[in-house]
Parts: C-alpha cells; structure tokens; sequence
C-alpha cells in the first residue's frame, strides 16, 4: 500500500514538473521607464518576450494617438528587436512604445497581450502617475508668453553637400565652355609643348650638311636636289647668322649683301657655288661627282670661316608647340561627352537648387 502511494505521489509530482516547465517556455515582461512623467510629456515602455525559436509571435498593436486606457495616448513604436540565446534554441523579442498624456491623473495600464503560436499570454500590470504644473495664477506677470521661433542653428556638416556639388557643377560648366568653344572654332582640345634645344646657326648648318654628307647625295644622278638642299642651308645660315632674310633673296642679292659684311676672299667661292647651283636649277647644267664634292667643301669652309663663337652658357629652350588633329570619329565622340555632361551638369544643378532650398525652409 505504501510502495503504491509513493508511485502515485511520484507520478504527480512529475506531471506538475511537466506543467511548469511548459508554462516557463513563454514569458512576457514590460516595463516602464519611469513612474512618472509631467502633463505632455512621453515616456517609454519596453515590451519583451522570451519563447522557443522558431514560434509565430504577435505583439500588440495601437493606432497612432489611440487611447489604450482613457487619458493615455499611444504615440509610436519602434521596430521589433529579436535576439537568440542558448544555441538559438530560444529568442528574445523586444519593442520599444511610446505613450503620451495631457491629463494628470493616476493610470493603471492593463496587461498586455501577446500571442504565441495562437496562444493568449499576459504582462503585469503597470502603473503611470501624470503630473501637473503649478501655475501661480495670482502674480500673472509671472507668466511668459511663447518664446519668439528660433531660427536652428548653421551647420556646415549639412550644407557640405551643396557646397562640393556646387563647386563640382561650376568645374563642369567650365570645362563644356572650353570645350564647346575649341570645337566652334575648330580648334584641338589639347596642346602639347615639347622644349628644344636652340643651337647656333652654324651647329646647325653644320648638322645638316652632315646629313647631305651620309645620304651621298651629291653621287647621285639628281644634282638638282643636292644643290637645292646645300644652297637651302647656307641660306638658313644667312639668315640666322647675319640678320637679314636670305630665303627669299635670289643668289646675286645675297652675294651683294654678304659684301658689306664678308670680305672678298670669304665669299669668292660661296659666289662660285651659288652660280653652279642657279646653272643646275635653272639651266639643266650637269655637274661632274669632284665638283660637286669642291662645292661642298666650299660651304663647310665659309661656314668655319664666318661662325660666330658664342661663349659657354646654359642653352635656352626653345617652347614649341605641337598641335594634335581631331578625327571625325574623335570629333563625334566629343560632341557625345558635351551632351552627357550637360545633362549630368542640369542634375546637378536642379539638385544643389532643391537642396538648398529645404535646408533654408
């Protein structure tokens, strides 16, 4: 008889174990974050649910400035904050609402209802105490009047914005004035400079005679063209050298010149090249390979003879400037980029425009 009320005893004491251990998968617990606040103002509370993950929970809902009890309005809630715990075997659930009043008065806010899995469960209950000011209605000059609006104060962290859009569309609008302007009047968008050495009249002529020299010109049939280029040279040395623009000068006003400034002996044989070049331009005149070697020997002798030394210095660059040529596809392709930056540049603009207006509302 005893063994038996010991199992039965056993059995129920299980079976309440059973119980609580199934009543404990759910709790719901809120709280306020104070017990009491003044007339107007709001104050938090913090709903949280623990239960089994995975459960479906429905937490309670008001409509904006809904009274949940008479006098108590509910203002707003947050977004549901979900956490799990024990190897996400359970999860935690927290909501944050907020509540507002404008009567004093003592307030029992009811339990909260949550539903888990279709299941009703239930909150404590809570109390809220609104207070009131106390107005000195006796000395009404103690009473303000409503403060004057304050205009909210500057802050540069939002007018950042406005600022780098706007120097960005001013850099934009000139770039398009620049480039629209280069393709009206047809001009190549980029320029490059390229600084060359300037050598000395005679280094010059010098150099170019060495070049007539290695391509043997001169042992060709073609003396037209060997005299053409000596004759060239001397005449760019000339020029450079005394001043005056041998280029366009024919060979007898250019002996004529050099007399006021060479003496006989430095010019008789340039007289002699000159008056075999102008027979073979000019009169078909056919040359023998030695007089022509004589003739360049000639003009490397009266260039020795006439160079003007200039003393050691630092060589000054000579800034030239080489202009690229535009194809019709790069042209197109430019006309593109204008159009795509116009666009880009309204946005822009109409941007900064909007934004600055909200920010001076």
């Amino acid at each position: 008889m005893n063994k038996m009320k010991y199992h039965i005893l056993l059995s129920i004491c299980c079976l309440l174990g059973f119980a609580q251990a199934n009543a404990q998968q759910v709790t719901v617990d809120a709280k306020l974050d104070s017990a009491g606040i003044f007339i107007g103002q709001r104050i938090g509370m913090t709903l949280e649910v623990s239960a089994d993950a995975g459960k479906n929970v429905e937490l309670p809902e008001w409509d904006s400035l809904q009274q949940i009890v008479p006098g108590l309005e509910f203002v707003r809630a947050e977004k549901t904050d979900t956490s799990f715990l024990n190897e996400n075997k359970r999860m935690l659930l927290s909501r944050r609402y907020y509540f507002t009043s404008f009567d004093s008065a003592l307030y029992l806010i009811p339990e909260l209802d949550v539903k888990v899995d279709g299941k009703l469960f239930q909150s404590k209950k809570l109390a809220l105490k609104v207070l009131t000011f106390e107005i000195d209605t006796l000395h009404a000059d103690s009473i303000f009047g409503n403060k004057a609006e304050l205009a909210p104060p500057f802050d540069w962290a939002e007018w950042r914005q406005v600022i780098w859009l706007g120097l960005m569309a001013l850099l934009i609008a000139a770039l398009l004035v620049y480039v629209i302007y280069r393709l009206k009047t047809n001009k190549p968008i980029i320029r490059r400079i390229r600084n060359k050495q300037r050598l000395a009249p005679h280094k010059v002529a010098m150099q170019k005679i060495e070049q007539i020299k290695e391509e043997k010109i001169w042992q060709s049939e073609d003396s037209k063209e060997y005299y053409t280029q000596l004759t060239d040279t001397l005449r760019n040395y000339i020029k450079e050298r005394y001043g005056f623009n041998a280029l366009e000068m024919t060979s007898f006003e250019i002996i004529q010149k050099l007399q006021e400034v060479n003496d006989e002996e430095a010019i008789s044989e340039l007289r002699e090249l000159f008056q075999t070049a102008d027979l073979v331009k000019f009169a078909k005149y056919s040359t023998l390979i030695n007089e022509n070697d004589r003739n360049l020997v000639s003009a490397i002798e009266y260039i020795n003879q006439t160079k003007l030394e200039e003393p050691e210095q630092k060589p000054q660059p000579e800034v030239i400037v080489v202009e690229e040529k535009r194809s019709k596809v790069a042209k197109w392709v430019l006309i593109g980029s204008v159009i795509v930056a116009s666009i880009v540049l309204l946005y822009v603009l109409g941007f900064v425009v909007y934004r600055i207006y909200m920010l001076t509302l």
